[in-house]
């Protein structure tokens, strides 16, 4: 936590030490909480990253979050006004452990054999990754399975079928882009990736049912149907109609902060 480091260094040395791979591979052993990494991609909708954190803030001792930004996410939170605080507000949010752009995943130091990766510790540590927003950029990246900066390095990096890790880790993703970016037909095609091919599948008894995401997701024990039963990893959240902030009127707007957030709590059992 921020707040067991010692107050009288500077905040460079807070936000380092935050930062630290050392930090995260002792963060590692805290079952006491659920593990989010929060990032946003390069959409104006990055400004809601603050809103999202405070409607989490009531789950302090059960939520732990690290914050991933692409370099264009970074441009939305420059402390143009009260809803786009700088970035190194975040570090002071509640829960917020820590905040890494493109360049955490180079220094500051140069790697030395023996030395953590930080897009691997970030993939052990997490219980669940939520891209909100996910642009029509970053969408395809994932997609074509490119992992040219941290968030998307994480992303391939991910334990898909539990084999590495040993435990069933989802990505929650909300989408956001121009309403004729989202209606193009290749946006269609990746989203279906995501929600067709790596989505999960809600296992549901034989009586059609829908059962937990996390029981008997690996056979066919219970009554769960077989074709229902395969585990994916990712979970798409619908954008919604609405006026967009260059303009135009239409569907390709994130979905709302209380959707977002109900997601986060009904997959993590944070409101149980």
């Amino acid at each position: 936590m921020l707040q067991a480091i010692d107050g009288d260094h500077d905040p460079h040395f807070v936000v380092d030490q935050a930062n630290s791979l050392a930090n995260l591979a002792a963060a590692q052993g805290d079952s006491q909480r659920k593990h989010v990494i929060l990032a946003a991609s390069g959409s104006v909708a990055t400004i809601k990253i603050p809103v999202i954190i405070q409607a989490l803030a009531k789950y302090s001792g059960k939520l732990s979050i690290r914050i991933i930004l692409t370099e264009s996410a970074r441009h939305f939170l420059d402390g143009q006004s009260t809803e786009q605080p700088t970035v190194s507000a975040l570090h002071h949010m509640p829960n917020v452990e820590a905040v890494y752009d493109d360049a955490a995943e180079w220094g500051p130091q140069p790697w030395r054999r023996g030395t953590g990766i930080l897009h691997i510790e970030l993939r052990r540590w997490a219980d669940m990754l939520v891209v909100a927003p996910l642009s029509a950029n970053t969408l395809a990246k994932v997609v074509n399975g490119m992992s040219d900066n941290l968030l998307t390095s994480v992303i391939r990096a991910w334990d898909t079928d539990r084999s590495i890790d040993g435990k069933r880790k989802l990505i929650l993703v909300a989408p956001a882009m121009n309403t004729a970016m989202w209606r193009h037909p290749i946006t269609a095609k990746q989203i279906r990736v995501l929600s067709d091919d790596w989505g999960v599948k809600e296992p549901v008894t034989n009586d059609g049912e829908v059962v937990d995401v996390d029981v008997n997701v690996a056979g066919d024990a219970g009554g769960i149907t077989g074709e229902n039963n395969r585990a994916g990893w990712f979970v798409v959240i619908q954008p919604i109609s609405k006026a967009l902030a260059c303009g135009d009127t239409g569907d390709g707007a994130m979905a709302s902060v209380e959707t977002i957030v109900e997601a986060i709590e009904h997959r993590l059992g944070l409101a149980e």
